[in-house]
């Protein structure tokens, strides 16, 4: 019986499979090769010539003996220096904090005495006020608010509305250049104090400053000044005034009204509540521009 015949077994022959790096050959020659052939060359040559690692004749141990001991001593110095040096440093820094808190000091010294000479001044122009023009003198210091004023009138307090931010513009405030918030302004301060003065107040404080007929009110940004001096809300105005009838009147302005949509269109709050005693101060600002003597009376010597 005779076999079929088989294939001849040709598996030595078979080419071998490809390496799974086949497709990096150069990042596998940067591994197998890390040294640069350049840099072996030289290396290989030093060791030939016997000049490879430290120095063997003892002139060259020498020589780098000598520059270790020369760069151990410009790093003592150096750190010697810098610790010499730092005590000296110290009381230099020492020094210029003693200097600028002198400077506080008289400067603070100095706006002292300048609201003392302020204090001083006012208090004589009252009284030559008084010696020269009497009673009408009076009136012209609590009309010009250059004396403290007292008596019954009304408090309003206005406040921003809850969460207030920037916003966009509209609404009946477009036109003035204000933005569509619940954000008390200037020009609303304004209006709210001319109502108070056309309603039959006879003097106006917003929150301790004293208002006078060259008082401005302005905005720095999203604050409110007054004579150059910034206000937080909430803003508390008061009137000096009749209790009674100056709260009513103000409300039927149109300046009241005005506050009245604020709160309505805006959110922002307001209170206004008759009061039996309002004490306000005297203007801080008032400055006296133009004067002129008082005529002797006749028969006076």
């Amino acid at each position: 019986m005779c076999g079929m015949s088989q294939p001849p077994n040709n598996r030595s022959s078979a080419t071998p499979p490809a390496r799974p790096d086949a497709s990096m050959s150069l990042l596998t020659h940067v591994m197998d090769h890390s040294l640069d052939e350049g840099y072996a060359e030289a290396s290989a040559r030093r060791e030939a010539d016997g000049t490879a690692g430290l120095p063997r004749t003892l002139k060259a141990k020498l020589a780098l003996a000598a520059g270790l001991v020369l760069a151990a001593m410009v790093v003592t110095l150096g750190a010697a220096q810098a610790r010499v040096a730092a005590p000296v440093l110290a009381k230099e820094r020492q020094e210029l904090i003693d200097r600028v808190q002198r400077a506080d000091d008289h400067a603070e010294a100095l706006e002292r005495e300048t609201e003392r000479l302020r204090t001083e001044v006012a208090d004589r122009q009252r009284v030559a006020l008084k010696q020269q023009v009497g009673e009408r003198g009076r009136l012209v210091e609590v009309l010009a608010g250059a004396t403290e004023v007292h008596g019954p009138g009304v408090k309003l307090v206005v406040d921003d509305a809850k969460g207030a931010s920037s916003g966009g513009g509209g609404g009946p405030r477009e036109s003035a250049g204000f933005s569509n918030t619940g954000r008390v302004r200037d020009r609303d301060m304004q209006r709210i104090v001319n109502g108070l003065w056309q309603a039959g107040a006879e003097a106006v404080s917003i929150n301790g400053q004293r208002l006078t007929a060259l008082s401005a009110i302005r905005a720095a940004g999203d604050a409110i000044l007054v004579d150059n001096k910034p206000l937080v809300p909430p803003y508390e105005v008061l009137a000096v005034g009749d209790k009674k009838r100056l709260g009513t009147t103000f409300q039927d302005s149109v300046d009241g009204q005005y506050l009245h949509v604020l709160q309505e269109s805006y959110g922002i709050r307001y209170s206004l509540t008759p009061v039996d005693e309002v004490r306000l101060p005297a203007a801080s600002s008032l400055t006296v521009r133009t004067a002129t003597a008082a005529e002797p009376k006749k028969g006076a010597s």
